[in-house]
Formats: structure tokens, C-alpha cells, sequence
């Protein structure tokens, strides 16, 4: 190694802490791409959903990628966390098709609503609510919804590659898919190698897999097809039509407050869960079991949604998909730059991501969410009522497909479970509130 690449990468270590937190530059490059991978779908996705409802397409694809690009950097640079931002697939369905399709909302409107909630959002960060809300997450309730959010993933996975599809007849939701089909079976071969190459501990052996599958893919499947490396943005005026669009006033109007709510509270739980079931996946907890820089990652996803409002995209959130990364060995900050770096180079590289079917990510997801069901062994049955209500929230987070409607559950059966089983004085008014929290929302319907 030259004595500059000695001093670059000791520059990184010194402001990363890679060593401190025993990981490498390039475990962290590894994970940056595996991130990437696994979530470069939303480039296609949230301009598909809010096209949908009137929203320029060039100037939602910019802003998506401008979002996960300067989000993730934020969280990598300022808050040293290998977790990655993006525009929230299920805040921007909730925008596209409840806002403006359901409602009639004009599109400058519902953007007036994303900044709204981004400054709400940024609010509860910077005057530490988020961080009181963490610190009142009973330890059951965090587990369970580590749980949760792994079953999530496997669904969501097993959903995008047709493994289980919706069952069209009267029973349970989900029914068996096309068994034989090309992209089932290319999921459950990649699913397996992981399985082989982790076990070997061959570094990025979840890239590798997903490298290899979309080279079989471009081979085999006439689906994905080369479109070129190379094309500049349109940065006309379709492309920047959506930048200071958002009209405030329009969003303070009582018709459209009760939607800006929602967005809040359902960031608020949604959001936190998912970076505290990250950050414990990545062993980032301190010895209190709080996240490491926990208060600048909450305020980093929170003023990425403000951004958004500004740019035209859907609000932000930290994508679960983060916890790919994670896996393949991003501990630092240095994995979130890696995946900032390359969202806001997809913005001239973008004909790439068609490269990358679904097929091919999903392994590296359902190995994630597999790897999630290890907080089964962190539930504490010796406290039965705890354990057993992060149980209801892990179940009740993938029947319901809703991180926030699996707390809430939890959260509900802890407090009346402890009530019933005597034990009302190991509650404390923080669990008690957020609870009544909770419930409020949900009984007035404003749930998303």
C-alpha cells in the first residue's frame, strides 16, 4: 500500500472509527453497494406511484435520488450510522393515492403537506421527543419489532418475486406462487448460496449473489435488457417544476392538517422502529441498550423529509433495506456515504438500475429478514407479559403489513397485560402515554 492510500484510509478510519467499531474500508464499500442494491428499486418505484397521481416523472426520479443521495450522506457523515435514506414506500403510496387520488388534493398541496411533516418531524427529533419515545420502547416491544420487520422483509421479498402472491379466494390473505417460474427459482438458488458463502465467510458474499444472479438474468431473461450506462438528467423545466412547488397555506387548510398528522405519527413510530431494529442488528446499541448517535440519526431522516417537501418527492425514512448492509459488515457512517454517493451518480447513470431485477435482491432481503428472527432469543420469557406482547407486535407487524400497527398492538397488550398480572407497578408514564398515544390514533382513524 502507497503511504497516500495508508494516509486515506487512516483518515477514514480516524473519522469513521472503523477500527473502533472492527470493520474495514472495505467491508464498508461492500455494504454501501449491498445497501444500494437492495433499495435502488425505489428510483423506479415512488416516481411510478406519485406519476400516478399527476407528479412529473423526470422531476420525481431526480428527487427521489436527490433525497436518497443527500439523506444518506447526512446520516453517513454527520451521524457515522450505516443506515440509508429514502423516500418511504409506504409514506409515498399514502401521498400519491390517499392525499391527492383519495382526497383531490392538488399535487403542490400534498407536498405542502411532506414539508408540514417534515418540520413537524424535525421537531419531535431536535427537541427530543424521538429520543424519549426510544428510551420508553419497552426491551420486549424493541425485540418484537426487530422480529417484525425481518418477517416484513421475508414477505416483501417473497412477494416481489412471486413466491407468494394474493390469494385470490375466500381464506388466508397469501397464497403460493408460480413455484417453477424464473424469477421464484432464482430467488430460493440465491437465497441458498448466501447461505453457503456466509457460512464459508467469504467477504461480500451477498453482493456476489446479487452481482451473479442479474449477469444470469441479462443472459436469460428477456426482461432485463442493456439500455447503455450512460444518460444526463433532463434538467429542463419538466425536471425542476416540482422545486418550491409546495404550497404551505394550502396545507394548513383543516381538510388536509388531519393527513399532515398521520404522516407524523406514522413516521415517528415507523421510522424509529425501524433504525432501532437496525441498529440492533449491527450491535450499535451502548451499554444502556440506547442507538449510538441515536439523537443525529433521528433528526437525519426527519430533515430529509423536509427536503423532500422542498424538491417534490415523498417524505423520508430510513429504509429497512439497510439492515442488507448491515449484514454484509457495514458498522460506520462510511457504508451511508457509499450508498449517498451512488444515488446521486445513478442521476447519470440510471439506465443501470434496470440491470438489477427484483430476483436478484430479494435473496440478500430474505437472508436479512431471516437474520432479524434472531431477537427471538433476546425475549426475556422469565418476564412473560413482556415477551409475549413483542410477540404480538413481530406477529401483528407482517399480518397487518404496518411497523406502526404492530407497536401499537404491543404496546396495548404490555399495559393491560401488566395490569392483569399485577405487575402495574413495573409501568412507568412514559410507556403509559405512548400507549394512550397510540390508541388515540388509531381510534380516530387517522392511521395510514
Amino acid at each position: 500500500m502507497s503511504a497516500n492510500q495508508s494516509a486515506s484510509t487512516g483518515k477514514l478510519d480516524n473519522y469513521f472509527k472503523l477500527t473502533a467499531r472492527g470493520t474495514t474500508v472495505r467491508k464498508e464499500m461492500i455494504a454501501g453497494l449491498t445497501t444500494f442494491l437492495a433499495m435502488v428499486y425505489s428510483v423506479i418505484v415512488v416516481p411510478s406511484m406519485l406519476g400516478q397521481a399527476g407528479f412529473p416523472h423526470t422531476a420525481v426520479f431526480i428527487a427521489t435520488c436527490l433525497v436518497a443521495g443527500l439523506g444518506s450522506l447526512l446520516m453517513g457523515l454527520w451521524a457515522n450510522l450505516p443506515m440509508a435514506i429514502g423516500c418511504a414506500i409506504s409514506l409515498t403510496a399514502f401521498t400519491a393515492f390517499s392525499l391527492v387520488l383519495g382526497q383531490n388534493i392538488s399535487v403542490p398541496v400534498a407536498l405542502g403537506a411532506v414539508f408540514l411533516m417534515g418540520c413537524l418531524f424535525t421537531v419531535f427529533s431536535l427537541t427530543g421527543i424521538r429520543t424519549w419515545i426510544l428510551k420508553n420502547i419497552p426491551i420486549g416491544i424493541a425485540h418484537g419489532a426487530g422480529i417484525g420487520i425481518g418477517l416484513f422483509l421475508l414477505l416483501i421479498a417473497a412477494n416481489s418475486v412471486g413466491l407468494v402472491v394474493k390469494n385470490p379466494f375466500d381464506g388466508l390473505p397469501v397464497a403460493m406462487g408460480k413455484f417453477t417460474s424464473f424469477s421464484v427459482l432464482m430467488s430460493l438458488a440465491g437465497l441458498a448460496a448466501i447461505f453457503g458463502l456466509e457460512k464459508r465467510k467469504v467477504p461480500g458474499g451477498v453482493l456476489l449473489v446479487i452481482v451473479a444472479i442479474s449477469i444470469i438474468g441479462l443472459i436469460f431473461d428477456p426482461n432485463v435488457k442493456y439500455q447503455g450506462i450512460f444518460k444526463m438528467p433532463q434538467l429542463g423545466e419538466e425536471g425542476l417544476s416540482l422545486l418550491f412547488a409546495m404550497d404551505i397555506k394550502g396545507a394548513l387548510q383543516p381538510l388536509v392538517l388531519p393527513s399532515v398528522l398521520a404522516l407524523v405519527m406514522t413516521a415517528i413510530f415507523d421510522a424509529t422502529g425501524t433504525i432501532r431494529a437496525v441498529a440492533g442488528q449491527a450491535n450499535l446499541l451502548d451499554k444502556r441498550g440506547q442507538i449510538i448517535n441515536g439523537g443525529k440519526a433521528l433528526t437525519s431522516d426527519s430533515v430529509s423529509s423536509i427536503f423532500a417537501g422542498v424538491i417534490g418527492a415523498a417524505p423520508a425514512a430510513v429504509y429497512v433495506e439497510s439492515a442488507a448492509g448491515t449484514a454484509a459488515g457495514g458498522k460506520t457512517g462510511l457504508t451511508a456515504t457509499v450508498v449517498g454517493i451512488l444515488f446521486l451518480l445513478i442521476l447519470f447513470l440510471s439506465p443501470l438500475s434496470y440491470l438489477v431485477p427484483a430476483y436478484a435482491t430479494a435473496p440478500a432481503l430474505m437472508y436479512v429478514g431471516l437474520l432479524m428472527l434472531g431477537n427471538v432469543t433476546k425475549l426475556d420469557f422469565s418476564d412473560f407479559v413482556d415477551a409475549m406482547s413483542g410477540m404480538v407486535c413481530a406477529v401483528f407487524i407482517v399480518l397487518t403489513c404496518n411497523i406502526v400497527t404492530g407497536i401499537m398492538l404491543g404496546f396495548g397488550c404490555l399495559v393491560i397485560g401488566r395490569v392483569f398480572a399485577g405487575e402495574w407497578r413495573k409501568l412507568n408514564i412514559g410507556t403509559v402515554l405512548i400507549t394512550l398515544a397510540l390508541v388515540a390514533f388509531y381510534a380516530g382513524e387517522w392511521a395510514i
